[in-house]
């Protein structure tokens, strides 16, 4: 990705992504002054700063980490983060007989953030999919984990898979898809998802290597934040199709890794992408600028009895190879650099 080079043009200053998560906890040394007021509408103990996994808090750092104190440095290290905790599988107090992700993705639509990053996923609810369609109407920019279940029962995630919403599939070192990434028609993107450093737990004390499309869509949403800091005047249609125009596989999109991997320096070093109709969305070749809000416009196959609100997952797990790899968050001499893109680098970690 040519990260320090991209970064003489774009860390991302001047952009605010939604972290739409289990929580963001500021005090992670990368975060420190980086982490705007949010909003809880989980009603678990605690606020949008708790984060009980460790989860929501690697996502920001991956987007928009300082890398101090050993810490993740994220792909657009001058972006702010605005956290909005909703309720996700397994998270203790919570309210699970609520949609609380619709209200999650309606609340970072009323913000100032322009990218909504969401790491997570589930079966489809009528009051999500009008959630990412209101959201869209206002200008936001949505990408979500397109799943884990590419080896298994491969079953689409949303709110990745509705229209509105860049599904973002994860790639492995050598450039290939994981093959644990849930694949089809909504996959948008890709990008690195594997054997990625993240939060061991809430406690903050030591990265574990965990592999899954959360990370992948971290690194997208940080791609689209470097693009819109330089091009502040642009809109959410042009960012993301200037992200898909430079997508490594743009003239032969799959169902794997959509136009390929995130490639936000071809655009912030050779000028490359074209921005195109403001107003029309390249997902789905309708305006989403400029227009009225009306009733969702998709027809809806969901079922308001079927999967629980409460399934909303996180869309990561500990890496595949089974090791419990452990790097400590404090003696390290420099921050860890994600350089996502067709071949990544992250620090060697000593098998503990």
């Amino acid at each position: 990705m040519q990260a320090e080079k991209m970064w003489k043009v774009s860390k991302g200053e001047g952009v605010k992504v939604a972290v739409i998560d289990g929580g963001v906890d500021p005090s992670s040394p990368s975060l420190k002054g980086k982490v705007l007021p949010g909003k809880d509408l989980s009603q678990a103990p605690g606020d949008e700063n708790s984060d009980a996994t460790g989860h929501g808090t690697t996502m920001a750092e991956l987007i928009a980490g300082s890398g101090k104190g050993g810490s993740l440095r994220g792909l657009a290290p001058e972006a702010k983060i605005i956290p909005f905790r909703t309720t996700v599988s397994g998270m203790k107090g919570a309210d699970t007989k609520k949609d609380h992700l619709g209200e999650a993705i309606r609340a970072a639509a009323d913000s100032d953030a322009q990218i909504i990053n969401m790491s997570l996923g589930g079966a489809p609810y009528p009051a999500i999919r009008e959630a990412v369609e209101y959201a869209a109407q206002k200008g936001k920019l949505l990408f979500a984990a397109a799943g884990n279940e590419g080896n298994g029962k491969n079953r689409p995630d949303y709110p990745a898979a509705y229209p509105d919403v860049a599904a973002v599939a994860a790639i492995r070192q050598d450039g290939k898809v994981g093959d644990y990434s849930t694949h089809g028609e909504q996959t948008t993107l890709s990008g690195p998802g594997d054997k990625i450093p993240a939060w061991c737990d809430g406690k903050l004390q030591g990265y574990c290597i965990k592999s899954g499309t959360s990370s992948a869509t971290a690194i997208a949403s940080a791609s689209a934040a470097l693009i819109w800091s330089k091009h502040p005047k642009w809109t959410s249609n042009q960012v993301l199709r200037v992200l898909m125009e430079t997508g490594d596989h743009h003239d032969n999109p799959s169902t794997y890794i959509g136009h390929g991997a995130v490639r936000p320096r071809l655009n912030l070093l050779e000028n490359k992408g074209d921005p195109g109709d403001p107003d029309i969305s390249p997902l789905t070749g309708e305006r989403t600028l400029h227009t009225k809000p009306d009733k969702p416009k998709s027809q809806s196959k969901d079922s308001a009895k079927g999967d629980a609100p409460d399934k909303v997952k996180v869309a990561d797990s500990q890496s595949g190879d089974g090791n419990g790899w452990v790097l400590p968050a404090v003696g390290i001499a420099a921050g860890i650099v994600i350089l996502a893109g067709c071949g990544f680098a992250v620090v060697r970690l000593r098998r503990n």
